[in-house]
């Protein structure tokens, strides 16, 4: 019985043009076909095969492991107030590594870096050789990152914001304690002159005082006079002797009989005429009831009606109960007891 299996095809050659079969021989090596091997430049000196993969190549991950413990170190500087000692990263098993393990391939023999030529272009599929940026100068090396820099770098800059805080929390206090004490010498320099002020007016307060009462004397003066223009006092208030009964009662001033008696201060004679005793007596009374009793006159000169300060109403005699020519003065203030004349003539600002 026939077989109905159909033959087998021949691969047909293009270039040959004949049906021969194509493809590697028995004893050929197979290779992987690189669609960018032709626009590639050899690389010289040693070098690694690039390796495809579907994911991750392991250089980056590594880097990418690297980095993540970098920032972790970083964080952990910059929460601490003084800067960490170095951080030493263990040497990590990709396949332990979640995530990673399984984009890796078993093969780990190979470096991830090599030495390339300074004239060499570095394979722009190889992960291994790239930059940071993606790009690389031909002239120099590009830095190399490591959690130590990292960490340094880290706890520097902290270090620095420390002493920057510190310096700056230093400057504000020096600026609050200069304040203060600006504030404290002002208080102290206002108080100071608050009270020279106030010693100035307490003094010229007592100055005026001074003036016033100088003024008001002299105005006193001017208003008051004594009652003789001279004379010698025989006997003063209150003396004790044989001439009257109990002590003396005013301001005995002799002098030579008809000297003129004058009014110590304007008022208004009350009364004038013999009274005993006190002889020919002239009752002089002052704007304020006060009244002054001249006694032993010789003479009355007016006897009635308002006299001004310095008028003339009588002489001196010796009339009376006396022992010679003399003006007996009597102050008695209201019209009651009397008080000591010498006392009320010197307060009147006169000179006696």
């Amino acid at each position: 019985m026939a077989s109905s299996s159909p033959a087998p095809e021949v691969s047909y050659d293009p270039h040959s043009g004949t049906f021969t079969p194509f493809g590697p021989d028995g004893d050929e090596e197979r290779r992987v076909w690189n669609p960018t091997e032709e626009s590639v430049r050899p690389v010289r000196g040693r070098h690694r095969v690039v390796k495809q993969r579907n994911g991750m190549a392991r250089s980056g991950a590594v880097l990418g492991v690297g980095m993540i413990a970098a920032v972790g170190a970083g964080g952990m500087a910059t929460a601490k107030v003084k800067s960490p000692a170095a951080i030493a990263m263990p040497d990590l098993d990709l396949d332990s590594v979640p995530g990673v393990g399984a984009l890796i391939d078993g093969d780990d023999t190979g470096t991830d870096t090599v030495p390339v030529s300074e004239e060499s272009t570095a394979n722009p599929l190889d992960l291994d050789q790239a930059s940071p940026l993606g790009t690389r100068d031909a002239d120099q090396d590009a830095p190399v990152v490591t959690t130590a820099s990292l960490t340094t770098d880290a706890g520097e800059a902290l270090r620095a914001r420390i002493l920057q805080q510190v310096d700056q929390q230093q400057t504000g206090a020096t600026q609050v304690a200069l304040q203060a004490a600006a504030d404290q010498a002002a208080a102290t320099a206002a108080e100071e002159a608050a009270e020279a002020e106030a010693e100035a007016k307490r003094k010229a307060a007592e100055e005026a005082k001074r003036k016033a009462e100088a003024e008001r004397l002299a105005k006193l003066a001017a208003s008051h006079t004594l009652p003789l223009s001279s004379f010698q006092l025989s006997s003063q208030f209150g003396a004790s002797g044989s001439m009257w009964a109990n002590n003396h009662t005013g301001l005995d001033m002799a002098a030579p009989s008809g000297t003129p008696v004058k009014a110590v201060h304007t008022g208004e004679i009350v009364e004038a005429g013999w009274a005993g005793s006190y002889g020919y007596r002239i009752i002089l009374r002052l704007d304020d009831g006060t009244e002054i009793w001249y006694c032993h006159l010789s003479s009355m000169t007016k006897t009635s009606g308002k006299v001004t300060t310095g008028d003339v109403i009588g002489r001196v005699g010796s009339t009376g109960n006396s022992s010679g020519p003399h003006l007996h003065l009597e102050v008695r203030p209201g019209g009651g007891d009397p008080i000591d004349p010498l006392t009320w003539l010197r307060g009147k600002g006169l000179k006696i």
